[in-house]
């Protein structure tokens, strides 16, 4: 399933990351902001466990996200701002790590490295910041099903109709958080009108 956000202050932050003014320092705040609202909406209805706690007045259980049971995975480089907001959210959640890089004549991802943690029986939260064609999030969230997670959530900035289709078709089972559904692809696979390469303006890579 497909779920896309519609508050107003998520659809500024995406022109705030459409802003060829936006220096590194604000375009991974706006990411950062982002994917905690896109947590907020995935997580809303996850089952909580009873938490015992010390406080003020002695030991007492509450209602609690069990965060030792979510994995965030994320497709390194451009998706690292989003696993550290969503660590922020939940510390107690494990790390995980792919590695893809785009060949430039076919489209498709190639994985050079993988560093997830247990997964079995666990909900994963996929985080990239970017669905173009598909074909990377498919590829890893196929590396993430090999490890038998007992869930698997995307969350994701930006998305073309086509890459999201892919994903879908492929993993129906799987949902996807998205905040903002561009038009399409161009000639070259870019999402338009998209927001440049996520990784590059998050940490002022030389293109």
């Amino acid at each position: 399933m497909i779920y896309e956000l519609s508050n107003p202050l998520t659809k500024t932050l995406i022109t705030h990351l459409r802003d060829q003014r936006s220096d590194a320092i604000r375009f991974r705040h706006a990411i950062v902001e982002v994917t905690k609202q896109l947590v907020y909406e995935a997580l809303k209805e996850i089952p909580l466990v009873q938490k015992s706690i010390t406080t003020w007045k002695g030991r007492r259980d509450f209602s609690a996200i069990d965060e030792k049971n979510i994995v965030v995975a994320t497709v390194l480089r451009a998706g690292m701002p989003m696993l550290d907001s969503v660590i922020e959210l939940l510390p107690e959640s494990s790390a995980g790590f792919l590695a893809m890089k785009r060949d430039e004549t076919t489209h498709r991802s190639v994985l050079y490295y993988d560093r997830l943690p247990d997964c079995k029986g666990k909900t994963v939260l996929l985080v990239d910041p970017m669905v173009a064609t598909g074909y990377s999030m498919v590829d890893a969230i196929k590396v993430i099903k090999t490890k038998e997670p007992q869930k698997i959530v995307t969350l994701n900035i930006i998305a073309s109709p086509e890459g999201l289709g892919v994903v879908n078709s492929t993993y129906p089972e799987v949902d996807i958080y998205i905040a903002q559904i561009d038009e399409k692809l161009n000639d070259d696979k870019f999402i338009i009108p998209g927001l440049g390469d996520a990784g590059d303006r998050s940490y002022n890579t030389v293109e």
